[in-house]
């Protein structure tokens, strides 16, 4: 495999009429598209950039992210993929700490680039939209001709993603070749019968995440399928599209099926093309996933990863059956189990998801860990990061997920929460994920958080952010009671607060820490 790109010349070669991108009524045909990744990576090697060379895609969901991504990759640069919500301060760690030597981008962000430029190794702005006077106009950057692709090895990096960051730096996330290409082969391959040329991928996941940039962009185009790009998350428009055109795949994170069903006209929508949907980047409520699937009867599939394994580990495979609960099996060709601070195996359940109200989680839960083909190579220039991040054991390199979670006899995995979640009240252990599961339950609840925040007597103390349904007939006791009833007296939120919406970043993952962090301002003042 000299470079990951070369699966889509494969299917260019083979199908070059079918649509590979459809964006907004414009149709880009495989031949097309082949062409354009060409003239892209003879304007970088035109103006001296290629292999190993850093290239910044700070740009939304549009047809020129999708070609300065593989044009990158086909003149054997990498991929630094930056979040076009993020500003000057946010982008200038990722480009200096990248080493970027070009960034392509949308017209009006063009002054957040600006503003850190003396900070990095910028040589070329690239920019898409209405002319800014500053850059080079996207198409005025295209070379004259094809460009061969560059042979990189499969150890090689391809994409260097950076981790959202929540505590300390983003770290720089390096993903070769075999990582990649691999993931998304398999990610393709778990789709009934796999994903193929008549399926068309809904693409609202954004692109600089690596969820809709493997899962979702690249499975489509490796197998001939048409990718329907969309900028921004809007539940009305992306079902509008799924209805118009017939799609027939769709991957989003729980927020957005969230979203869907809480829709005025949700009872309305049509999802009856699916052939599949899937649903990742952070647990989604049963209660939403059951809602979704009685309101649309299209079953929705979980699955887990993280950017440091390209990214997907579990999926819950049609084919090898489904969990309500569960992240699912293992992927072929992926190793992973739960292990304790020693790194022995955790106890197996005979059979999953167990009762949590009944079952002492201590007992079972623990860290899960991977390994396999899809497994990172490493952070960028951090070896001490990269020594906690792994551990070695009989000749195979493990990395810590840092979520708690248990397994089963049938080798279905469950996780709780995130290590850095779990709340220690009083001596208990309390997963907030638990008590965000029963909160959807509550008709009057849309959406939910729990956080721990601090407490004097207890350390910690639970604390629930609802977003209630409009206009719920609720009070916050009200809430606090149906907890209350429901779980352990230790687990039930002592303070409950109505806010309008949840602080998400764009892949639809509530920001804890922001929750917290203002919770500890609010009692030190």
């Amino acid at each position: 495999m000299p470079n990951l790109t070369t699966n889509v010349e494969s299917v260019a070669e083979r199908h070059p009429d079918e649509v590979a991108v459809s964006y907004r009524g414009h149709d880009t045909t495989y031949a097309e598209f082949w062409a354009r990744t060409g003239q892209f990576a003879a304007g970088l090697n035109d103006r001296g950039l290629g292999e190993g060379d850093r290239v910044a895609v700070y740009l939304p969901n549009v047809p020129q992210f999708v070609t300065a991504f593989h044009g990158t990759l086909r003149a054997g640069g990498v991929v630094v993929p930056m979040n076009p919500q993020y500003k000057s301060r946010e982008i200038g760690h990722l480009l200096s700490d990248s080493g970027a030597k070009a960034v392509v981008t949308l017209s009006d962000l063009v002054p957040f680039v600006e503003e850190v430029r003396d900070d990095t190794n910028l040589e070329h702005v690239v920019t898409v939209g209405e002319e800014s006077g500053a850059g080079t106009d996207f198409e005025a950057f295209l070379g004259d001709a094809d460009s061969a692709v560059v042979d990189r090895a499969d150890d090689d990096v391809a994409v260097q993603p950076y981790t959202s960051g929540t505590t300390g730096q983003p770290k720089g996330v390096q993903l070769t070749h075999r990582n990649l290409a691999s993931n998304a082969n398999t990610a393709a391959d778990l789709v009934p019968e796999g994903i193929r040329p008549e399926d068309k991928q809904l693409g609202v996941l954004p692109l600089f995440h690596i969820y809709g940039m493997t899962v979702v962009m690249n499975a489509t185009l490796f197998n001939g399928g048409t990718y329907y790009p969309l900028p921004e998350w809007d539940a009305q428009e992306a079902v509008s599209l799924v209805e118009e055109e017939g799609l027939t795949l769709m991957h989003g994170v729980p927020a957005m099926y969230n979203d869907v069903i809480n829709q005025p006209n949700a009872e309305e929508f049509d999802l009856s093309s699916l052939r599949l949907a899937g649903v990742g980047g952070s647990g989604i409520p049963v209660e939403v996933l059951r809602r979704f699937e009685d309101m649309y009867d299209v079953k929705l599939y979980e699955g887990y990863g993280l950017t440091e394994t390209s990214p997907v580990t579990h999926f819950n495979s049609p084919e090898q059956g489904r969990r309500v609960g569960s992240i699912g099996k293992s992927l072929p060709g992926v190793e992973a189990k739960i292990v304790d601070s020693d790194f022995e195996e955790r106890p197996r359940v005979e059979r999953g998801p167990v009762d949590e109200e009944e079952t002492d989680l201590d007992e079972i839960t623990g860290e899960l860990v991977v390994a396999g083909p899809n497994v990172m190579k490493g952070y960028a220039g951090l070896p001490e990061a990269n020594e906690e991040a792994f551990t070695e054991r009989d000749g195979t390199k493990w990395f810590h997920t840092g979520d708690i979670g248990y397994w089963d006899e049938d080798d279905f995995f469950y996780v709780v929460d995130r290590k850095k979640h779990m709340i220690n009240t009083a001596g208990y252990n309390v997963y907030p994920r638990e008590v965000e599961e029963l909160l959807f339950e509550h008709e009057a609840v849309a959406d939910a958080a729990v956080v721990g925040i601090p407490d004097d007597r207890r350390g910690e103390t639970v604390k629930a952010f609802v977003v209630p349904v409009p206009d719920a007939d609720v009070t916050p006791d009200e809430i606090r009671q149906f907890c209350l009833d429901n779980l352990a007296e230790y687990k039930h939120p002592r303070e409950v607060e109505f806010v309008e919406e949840l602080p998400r970043t764009t892949t639809g993952k509530v920001q804890k820490f922001e929750l917290r962090e203002r919770e500890t301002e609010a009692a030190a003042e």
